[in-house]
């Protein structure tokens, strides 16, 4: 007769990190990974915009160079949209931030990659229970979500790894069908390497926010490692190619996730935040990009969430 046990297991510093780094994998983009349709009408307007980088690259106060991105090459400002499934947070909704003493001595940089090398994690762009299982608890699946509810939901629920159920399959989309229309996926609980399903599952142990304060993020992303954060995404940010990105021209598009995993400074004397985007190596600084730091350029300092992972691992026993 089998049995079915909690073990708790004591997770080394170093294990818990890169255990949070891959849960971001669930986290990041409630939708980003699986656009819920495309827009087939060639009328409209493409969001790469050769006057945009002109204007950007031609402004003296731009702290940042544009280009035309050739990851939205075919792309129109629709589907674009499509890309951007974060709700910004009523700030109702947060009942605590974590906060950190302001004698808390911080680096002037640091970068998560360099804190923690062996963090394999830190340097995935890409890699989905949580789009497809959370429902409306975490927002409405395709068309988006609330970055802090699908922390919770890792608190109460879990999510299994990409092992047990991967983005990508044999022909480069794990989504059913890889059509044009993409809704929502069901929620099957089952591995696709056939493993207990319950057994992948990985928990966090706390969801919280942290305080708007460039200090507080800092301190997080120091003690604790990267955290979640949504930002609200203009036109010209499609065509971020390298410095320090802030808000130049278009018009505003969505709200997205990102991962904050760094900071630092320019020889100019501009604070920046260091950030993974999910848009592939193909897209700004091989994936990543900086954001002005101290300012709540784009609201990226009022959005962000973290958790820390739990000790507890459902496993089976025979």
């Amino acid at each position: 007769m089998g049995s079915i046990c909690y073990i708790q297991q004591s997770i080394p510093r170093s294990a818990q990190i890169d255990w949070l780094l891959r849960i971001f994998t669930f986290l990041l983009l409630i939708k980003a990974f699986f656009p819920c349709s495309a827009n087939m009408d060639g009328s409209k307007k493409s969001i790469l915009q050769l006057s945009l980088v002109e204007k950007v690259n031609s402004n003296p106060g731009a702290k940042w160079k544009a280009g035309l991105n050739q990851r939205f090459s075919n792309t129109t400002v629709e589907d674009f949209k499509m890309l951007l499934g974060s709700f910004m947070e009523d700030e109702q909704e947060i009942v605590h931030m974590q906060t950190y003493p302001r004698d808390l001595i911080l680096p002037v940089s640091f970068d998560a990659r360099d804190a923690w090398p062996h963090c394999d994690s830190l340097r995935t762009i890409l890699e989905n229970d949580l789009l497809s299982c959370c429902g409306f608890e975490c927002g409405n699946g395709c068309h988006g979500g609330h970055l802090l509810r699908a922390w919770q939901y890792l608190v109460r629920s879990g999510v299994v790894t990409a092992k047990c159920l991967p983005y990508f399959d044999s022909q480069g989309c794990q989504h059913p069908g890889c059509t044009p229309i993409y809704p929502t996926p069901e929620c099957v609980e089952q591995c696709a390497d056939n493993t207990d399903w319950q057994s992948e599952k990985y928990y966090a142990s706390s969801a919280y926010a942290v305080g708007p304060d460039s200090h507080d993020i800092m301190a997080e992303v120091y003690i604790n490692g990267p955290v979640e954060a949504s930002f609200r995404v203009h036109e010209d940010f499609a065509h971020y190619n390298s410095g320090v990105y802030h808000h130049v021209f278009g018009d505003y598009l969505g709200g997205h996730a990102v991962k904050l995993i760094g900071w630092g400074t320019t020889d100019e004397g501009v604070d920046y935040w260091i950030l993974a985007n999910s848009w592939n190596r193909q897209w700004g600084q091989d994936g990543y990009f900086m954001i002005q730091r101290g300012v709540n350029e784009c609201a990226i300092e009022s959005r962000v969430v973290a958790g820390k992972p739990g000790r507890r691992r459902l496993v089976a026993v025979q």
